[in-house]
């Protein structure tokens, strides 16, 4: 597979692409606590940070467990996974602990996180679609504007693979 086949066919409603710059957004996590982001891009070599609609929902659901199935593997490359939607902080709280998910999940209520990322999102009820975005060396090196789910952590891992990472 070659990483031309990552990279997905242009911009969607103003989302980042690669190449673009990771955007400096500050979010509360499922525990209430701050999260820079723009400081945790710089913690590990690699950060995926996933958009889905709402927490506890089957789709989101499949996401989040995949993410959590692949966890060992995708630390073990250095990959740190960050969660988001616009579900509040005990949403939040309870779709990780009811899924057992190793990784932060932030509660962007207001959608500055969205917006940041110019992740789309659904007309009337306004949550966002589900996206992904690879980031390294604080760009965007991968997106994912189709919606993964059950396979996210393989599509990421074998994303690493094909960039020598």
């Amino acid at each position: 597979m070659s990483l031309g086949s990552f990279f997905g066919s242009g911009s969607r409603n103003g989302s980042l692409q690669v190449g673009d710059s990771a955007p400096a957004v500050v979010a509360v996590d499922d525990s209430g606590a701050t999260v820079d982001l723009a400081e945790a891009f710089g913690r590990q070599e690699w950060t995926l940070v996933y958009f889905y609609p709402k927490a506890d929902t089957p789709g989101c659901t499949k996401q989040g467990c995949s993410l959590r199935d692949g966890y060992a593997e995708l630390t073990k490359r250095g990959v740190a996974v960050f969660g988001v939607s616009k579900d509040n902080v005990a949403a939040q709280r309870a779709f990780r602990a009811k899924f057992k998910l190793p990784f932060p999940l932030l509660a962007d209520t207001e959608g500055k996180v969205v917006e940041a990322f110019g992740v789309p999102t659904y007309p009337v009820v306004g949550m966002p679609h589900r996206q992904a975005y690879l980031i390294r060396g604080r760009k965007i090196v991968y997106t994912d504007h189709k919606g993964t789910t059950e396979e996210q952590a393989a599509v990421i891992l074998r994303f690493i693979d094909e960039a020598g990472g």
